[in-house]
């Protein structure tokens, strides 16, 4: 399967909107200074390091053909992209398992002969339909690693090509070990010679990881961002280094999914003897699938989950701005949120109900935890220990923040328990810092959490990594092994707006407040007291009218009588026997 699974062909459209998109699809190519070839043709001549963008089916494949190849030039890569259909890519026009490679991004290596100057490959598609693909070669030299050319777990012998897995949570990419260069006609080094500093253990491996503009996913803006992650030079420049492997570890890494948005992958493999470098066939991926007609790339956010995020936004955007006011609501909210992550952490890791299920058994939980907290300040009125949850609150939320940033990638914190210790203190600092001004401290709380409830509310509808503060924490709590992978993520455009929006939002929500309840008692009374005092009174001030007001059992009495009246059938008015004569 490809990357982000099987998607919407829009070549298999009805003829009319088939020859609108292609038409489109023609113009925005031409734009771009590319052109497109149709599989019908049957030959594709091809020149090193330029793209060639094709027309794909299963009936006709295509042979690419590079001719007048430089003496110097000892290997080529040659590969082929697609957005979400497979594509083949073979040596020879009947595809077999060791002569082929099939999927979204695959690519085969052609060491040459001496005195070769002409390369064959052959290109098909999976489908009856025309797919829409790219394919590029990459000339290497003999001092050049050979990316793949040490492989022992996949089908062919030397293997350049990036296995990629997902699932919601994170992102798994597999390759095979490289090998030293040769020159034409030499074999290449053994892959088992030694473990020394002429054998392929001297080898380096750079992880990159490029992000596509968030919320495009056309097949234009792939192809044309892929042509910047085929290459060492473009790689480089454009590409962020996530991770650098040696030969001593397993070549694979984890990376956090991010469900509609776009992402390339690409490996550089180093010589650190002669200063040279190659790369393999990049990958990419949307965490999610672009046909499906529920869940699917274009709305990864379920119908649920944004009634309730959107319920939950409206009530923090009040909070935001008069949270300290209403006191009792501000507990209910905080209380909510506590209770609400508390349960579906513990409803998701012990049980195996549905996501929706869990989502309404959040909802009953948080709002049970809001009225038990409402009720407990009711009843004894203990502000410290209200404030603790509050500041509690802001503290996760304040935790989660630092770990967003690049700091949470750093390796020291991929050990749970350096990671935990170090996320409890930082949690735990706020309320401590803010022990002796307790009113401060729960509109600063009202501020940013209310205020960060809205953009979980925008990310149910528009793609924003902001919602990653939050939802990577809970990645963390939910899946033992996730601590294994990097949570980078993009920050563009949309990110920008919705930070400016979320930091106004807080600013303006303090400020309000602080304004609002300058020269206010800190806190409301204690409200039992408040009740009993005047129930006090009124039993014993015979001279207050509500002293004369009948128990509270004989009004509930008094208005169920009332409401039977209502249904009880009118008498006839006038004499009810006969007339005596």
């Amino acid at each position: 399967m490809g990357p982000g699974g099987a998607g919407v062909a829009v070549w298999g459209w009805p003829c009319g909107v088939m020859g609108l998109v292609r038409v489109l699809l023609l113009w925005a190519l031409a734009c771009r200074g590319g052109t497109l070839f149709v599989s019908g043709a049957g030959l594709l001549e091809m020149s090193l390091g330029k793209f060639r963008n094709v027309l794909l089916n299963e009936t006709n494949p295509v042979e690419a053909v590079i001719r007048n190849i430089a003496s110097n030039v000892t290997l080529i890569i040659f590969q082929a992209h697609a957005q979400q259909k497979d594509v083949t890519v073979s040596f020879d026009k009947f595809p077999s398992t060791n002569n082929s490679a099939t999927g979204a991004d695959r690519g085969l290596i052609s060491i040459l002969h001496p005195q070769q100057s002409v390369c064959t490959w052959y290109l098909q598609s999976l489908e009856a339909n025309q797919v829409f693909s790219t394919a590029v070669s990459i000339p290497y030299t003999a001092r050049d690693p050979i990316p793949g050319g040490c492989n022992l777990e996949f089908n062919l012998e030397v293997d350049p090509n990036i296995y990629l897995e997902y699932n919601l949570v994170d992102t798994r990419i597999k390759f095979a070990p490289a090998n030293l260069g040769s020159t034409r006609g030499e074999s290449p080094p053994s892959c088992d010679s030694g473990t020394g500093q002429n054998s392929r253990w001297r080898l380096h491996y750079d992880i990159y990881q490029y992000f596509l503009p968030e919320n495009d996913l056309s097949e234009i803006t792939l192809m044309s961002h892929l042509r910047k992650m085929s290459e060492v030079k473009s790689i480089k420049a454009n590409g962020m280094k996530m991770i650098t492997l040696t030969t001593n570890d397993k070549t694979d890494a984890y990376f956090s999914s991010l469900p509609g948005q776009g992402v390339i992958y690409n490996i550089i493999v180093w010589d650190p003897l002669w200063n040279t470098s190659a790369a393999y066939v990049p990958a990419h991926t949307y965490a999610c699938s672009l046909a499906t007609l529920v869940d699917n790339c274009l709305s990864p956010t379920k119908l649920p989950t944004k009634i309730f995020f959107t319920i939950l936004a409206v009530l923090g955007l009040f909070i935001c701005f008069f949270g300290h006011e209403f006191w009792k609501t501000d507990l209910f909210y905080m209380g909510f949120i506590f209770m609400g992550l508390f349960f579906f952490v513990l409803i998701t890791r012990v049980t195996n109900l549905g996501y929706d299920v869990c989502l309404i058994l959040t909802a009953v939980a948080g709002i049970v935890g809001g009225l038990l907290l409402v009720a407990y300040w009711w009843r004894f009125g203990f502000v410290p220990l209200c404030m603790v949850l509050v500041g509690l609150m802001l503290g996760l939320l304040f935790a989660s923040m630092i770990f967003f940033t690049p700091l949470g990638d750093y390796r020291v914190f991929r050990d749970d328990a350096v990671f935990w210790v170090t996320f409890s203190c930082i949690a735990l600092m706020i309320p401590v810092v803010f022990v002796g001004c307790p009113r401060f401290l729960n509109i600063l709380a009202c501020g940013i959490v209310g205020s960060y409830s809205v953009v979980l509310a925008i990310a149910c509808y528009l793609y924003t990594s902001l919602a990653y503060i939050t939802l990577d924490l809970l990645r963390r709590i939910l899946k033992n092994d996730f601590s294994r992978a990097y949570t980078n993520v993009p920050f563009q455009t949309n990110d920008f707006i919705i930070l400016a929006v979320w930091a106004m939002l807080a600013l303006g929500g303090v400020t309000a407040q602080l304004r609002r309840e300058r020269g206010e008692v800190p806190f409301p009374p204690h409200p039992y007291r408040i009740w009993k005092r005047e129930r006090e009174r009124r039993s014993t001030n015979i001279l207050d009218p509500s002293h004369h007001i009948p128990p509270l059992r004989e009004r509930i009495h008094n208005k169920l009588l009332q409401i039977r009246e209502l249904f009880r059938k009118e008498q006839p008015a006038g004499e009810r026997t006969p007339l005596l004569l």
